[in-house]
């Protein structure tokens, strides 16, 4: 996979090296791949740690209430002290979580262990955009950006499948003792390859430092129309996982094996989309490309409505085949939103990438929650796919009125 060249504000034309590639995917997958990879095994540790099915179902939620909150803190932390050091200390805290999770005897033990895991997790999400954008101008940001979130979807893909081998074969702590291996893995290979990006870290101030460039930033129009583009769209998705599993097993009698192959091929629409972000973003310019995302977003989400209005006993393809085409659309879309809004002020990237990825993640959970709600007594997907709809044209609503329009 060739990534094109960049033109980055400090350092002149970079080429984005394999080496460079495989960390940043590395570092940025952590994340989703600590999430999913203990899915599997939650059944068996309400018996195993003698706990009931809601107290172990906090090891997943807390985890995600984590990876949000800390976006917040880690990325103007890396504005201040530096892109490298913040990487290098949460990789080792990612690590270090893992083993003392491994030595848990108690659910609360390990629930804190996770908590503090999804803290030193959230710094190659955050951390990795902002050091593309300290190498890369806005449009080859978001092409390398696009690499990136191509070849990390795998991650959540792939993390059940080796979760549940692990489990199974060797218990849940090999599950924790290979999260530790990857991220130790992460942490030589970033202290090896990963030099210092930002050009002068901004030294001193403290949470006013913070307090200014937060306010700074949710002052431009632009900087908030990128990222309500970006929010509102990884909604789409989260409304998606937070119904689809209940349409497809609960109202349409399928089965969970099914349901995975459907869901497979949503994975791919997104990817695709990625690449076409990674291809075309240097060429085409982070504004049009988002245009084209939303469009295509829309598109799908009319689609999904037409198909589950006019096809009730259409099956699940129903439902996931326009699903597809809004994948390829936000995968289009979001890596040219991040890029967007971390352009905005690029001296204080890391905050303005930590306030993205938390408002993706605060808006996604509740949009995830509200459809499995309103689906409880439906007896159609109709709820979820106008929900689904909203959010397709508030993105679009967002970057037209704050964006374009400028």
């Amino acid at each position: 996979m060739n990534a094109p060249d960049g033109i980055g504000p400090n350092a002149g034309t970079r080429p984005a090296t394999a080496r460079l590639l495989a960390l940043l995917i590395t570092m940025t997958a952590i994340g989703p791949l600590s999430l999913n990879i203990l899915m599997p095994a939650v059944p068996g540790l309400a018996a195993t740690l003698v706990a009931d099915p809601a107290t172990v179902q906090l090891t997943l939620s807390l985890y995600l209430l984590g990876l949000a909150a800390s976006q917040l803190v880690v990325g103007p932390l890396s504005d201040r002290f530096g892109r490298r050091p913040i990487v290098l200390a949460g990789l080792a805290v990612t690590a270090i979580s893992s083993i003392a999770a491994i030595a848990a005897t108690s659910i609360e033990t390990l629930i804190v262990a996770r908590t503090v895991q999804a803290l030193g997790a959230s710094t190659g999400l955050v951390v990795g955009r902002a050091i593309i954008r300290d190498l890369y101008d806005r449009e080859h940001a978001a092409s390398m950006i696009g690499w990136v979130t191509m070849a990390m979807v795998v991650a959540p893909m792939v993390a059940p499948l080796i979760g549940g081998v692990l489990d199974t074969t060797l218990g849940w702590q090999a599950i924790f003792a290979f999260v530790a291996l990857v991220s130790a893995a992460a942490l030589v290979g970033a202290t090896v390859a990963l030099p210092e990006t930002q050009a002068a870290p901004m030294m001193g101030g403290g949470l006013a430092r913070f307090l200014d460039d937060t306010r700074l930033l949710l002052r431009a129009p632009q900087f908030v129309g990128y990222v309500l583009c970006a929010a509102t769209s990884s909604a789409i998705f989260f409304a998606f996982l937070g119904g689809a599993p209940h349409v497809v097993v609960s109202m349409m009698g399928r089965s969970s094996a099914v349901y995975g192959v459907w869901f497979a091929f949503t994975s791919v629409g997104y990817m695709a989309g990625n690449f076409s972000a990674a291809r075309w973003s240097p060429r085409f310019g982070v504004d049009r490309m988002i245009w084209w995302g939303a469009l295509i977003t829309l598109a799908g989400a009319l689609c999904t409505i037409g198909a589950v209005v006019m096809l009730a006993d259409g099956g699940p393809g129903t439902v996931f085949l326009p699903q597809i085409l809004i994948s390829f659309g936000s995968g289009m879309l979001l890596p040219n939103a991040v890029a967007g809004a971390v352009s905005v002020r690029p001296q204080c990237a890391g905050t303005a990438s930590g306030i993205t990825g938390f408002l993706q993640m605060g808006l996604g959970a509740p949009a995830a929650q509200m459809v499995s709600h309103l689906l409880t007594d439906a007896t159609t997907a109709l709820p979820m796919v106008l929900v689904m709809f909203g959010f397709a044209v508030a993105s679009t609503a967002a970057f037209v009125g704050l964006v374009a329009r400028r």
